[in-house]
């Protein structure tokens, strides 16, 4: 069997699991005016913490786009479960998204952590296509903030 249909039936196996949840992570003024400055999104609801008080959040909020942006690299326990190791493989490719939604806000000085699930698995060729369902969680709050279908390509 060759390396690219062993890692293929290693994954389908773990359809359905999750991974460790990342640790808390919180998000500053300062990461979310780094954020602002980079992509040219000044609006005030992010960057002018008295003029967000009278908001309709009462405080300043993270860019959805800075919360999507940093999911992927939360930091993980240093015991939590990873992919296994797939020989034969090169490198991950970031293949997009299928569907992203952002449900909740995430106020400045908040935590958040995401926990993964993976939800599909497909040859394509020389790689081999994953999907996961990534939920990101504020801290303290019953609703999470981001939920997204990220897709992965692992080249072989």
């Amino acid at each position: 069997m060759s390396d690219i249909e062993n890692a293929y039936e290693t994954l389908s196996a773990r359809i359905g699991t999750s991974g460790t949840p990342s640790e808390w992570f919180e998000i500053t003024q300062d990461r979310v005016n780094d954020f602002a400055d980079v992509t040219m999104d000044h609006q005030w609801i992010h960057v002018d913490p008295e003029r967000a008080k009278a908001g309709p959040f009462g405080a300043p909020i993270a860019h959805g786009q800075l919360t999507l942006s940093i999911m992927s690299f939360l930091p993980k326990p240093d015991d939590a479960e990873s992919l296994p190791q797939l020989p034969g493989q090169k490198l991950t490719i970031n293949y997009g998204f299928d569907k992203i939604r952002f449900p909740s806000p995430v106020p400045v000085g908040a935590k958040i952590r995401t926990t993964s699930t993976l939800k599909r698995v497909e040859i394509k060729g020389s790689m081999i296509e994953t999907m996961n369902e990534v939920v990101v969680e504020v801290q303290g709050s019953e609703k999470p903030c981001v939920v997204a279908e990220s897709l992965a390509r692992l080249v072989f």
